[in-house]
């Protein structure tokens, strides 16, 4: 039986429903919306520039509720799934005419123009400064993302548990110690000793997650690697 791959859409749903309901959603974004003034340039320039906008004056009774996300929302599957939110600026790959279409449609519905986008993706995907299912989002305001646009394959369905140990350093020594200990059970009786006992198989053990250790320390000070929840927002590619 095949896995089913991920999608990251309605993953992100699923965060959103345990806490949240469209009244209060909508409620909060309508505070937002009463303030505010937008300036007029090109949906391709905007997606290009550097921007420092926050929020978008949106037309409340336009909004798809089902399509406002909160940032801790975004935050929690970034980091199940070692992705990134970042400007759009930053993101390499093409983006789709039909999301552009949407940007414009938008922009003509709320009577405004869009800016300050972001992206939520894998980090192949942003051109990363060093010092494969990208979401679009605009910014409401007050923490608020609307969802403009989903593109691309789905991630794949193991990708969740694959990251798994990315996700802290508890996380991490669990897996160190699950691999030590299954690579440990490899070894054969007695090829150290003739008498094997479990005194041995500790200290096999041991030895196994201290060369394991160290490994996996190499690995993330010389990559530069970092945890889930230091790297979601980052633009940094050693991070």
């Amino acid at each position: 039986m095949f896995l089913q791959k991920t999608n990251i859409e309605r993953e992100l749903s699923r965060v959103k429903s345990k806490n949240s309901t469209s009244e209060f959603i909508l409620d909060q974004v309508h505070q937002i919306l009463e303030k505010h003034i937008t300036e007029k340039t090109s949906v391709n320039e905007r997606l290009k520039k550097k921007s420092i906008v926050q929020s978008n004056g949106f037309d409340i009774d336009l909004l798809e509720t089902s399509r406002i996300f909160h940032i801790d929302q975004i935050k929690t599957i970034c980091t199940d799934y070692r992705l990134r939110f970042l400007d759009t600026r930053l993101f390499k790959g093409q983006i789709p005419k039909t999301a552009i279409s949407k940007i414009e449609n938008l922009d003509k519905e709320h009577n405004l123009e869009l800016e300050g986008f972001k992206i939520m993706a894998p980090s192949k995907l942003f051109k990363l400064e060093d010092k494969d299912d990208p979401l679009l989002f605009a910014p409401i305001g007050n923490g608020y993302y609307y969802l403009i646009h989903k593109w691309g394959n789905d991630l794949h369905p193991l990708r969740k548990a694959l990251v798994w140990p990315f996700k802290g350093m508890i996380n991490l020594t669990i897996t160190t110690l699950v691999i030590s200990y299954l690579i440990t059970l490899l070894v054969p009786n007695g090829l150290f000793s003739k008498s094997y006992s479990g005194a041995e198989f500790w200290v096999i053990f041991f030895f196994m997650f201290k060369s394991i250790a160290a490994v996996v320390i190499f690995y993330g000070f010389a990559l530069g690697k970092n945890f889930n929840p230091a790297i979601w927002n980052s633009k940094y590619f050693n991070a």
